[in-house]
């Protein structure tokens, strides 16, 4: 699975598909974003649908940093996201 780091606002995070498959996978995928390690773990996920590769690793690759930056602003924390463990 490709890795993606950026940096947004003076933090290192690494971007990547969360590998989760839904009924929409070709139309909407997740992606991860971790900083940190440890206790200091941060985990945010977001959707998005692709514009032009409907594959999750050559999209992830085509997006720009501005656009990884949009969508880590549009990004819930983990524990609200089915990608990162949540279950109700």
């Amino acid at each position: 699975m490709p890795v993606r780091s950026i940096s947004i606002e003076g933090r290192s995070w690494q971007v990547m598909p969360s590998g989760r498959v839904t009924a929409n996978e070709h139309d909407e995928f997740a992606l991860v974003f971790v900083a940190g390690a440890g206790a200091a773990r941060e985990v945010r996920v977001t959707r998005y649908s692709p514009v032009t590769s409907r594959s999750r690793e050559l999209s992830l690759s085509e997006m720009s940093d501005a656009d990884l930056q949009r969508l880590f602003g549009q990004s819930q924390p983990s524990f609200t996201s089915p990608e990162a463990g949540y279950a109700p």
